[in-house]
């Protein structure tokens, strides 16, 4: 499974949506996602990924780690995971 298609995977998780509902384009404002379900997405991408994502749970707009859309998760997760190899 490509690193899209599991970090989708598991946002549409949290968000308890079809992972067809879910698109790089979409914000977690928009699938629903509130500020524990972030924490909860993060931690899940982390674990899944084996990854430690740079986030400032209580301040998400002061972390360098985009959290603006699905599509830029994927790209922060992707640029974690070459940094670790």
């Amino acid at each position: 499974m490509s690193i899209q298609n599991r970090v989708i995977a598991i946002i549409s998780e949290q968000a308890l949506l079809d992972p067809q509902d879910v698109t790089v384009d979409s914000t977690l404002e928009e699938l629903g996602i509130d500020s524990l379900g972030l924490v909860e997405s993060i931690f899940a991408i982390e674990e899944a990924f084996d990854v430690s994502v740079p986030f400032n749970a209580n301040e998400p707009s002061a972390s360098d780690f985009d959290i603006s859309t699905v599509g830029s998760i994927v790209a922060g997760v992707t640029q974690l995971i070459k940094e670790q190899s």
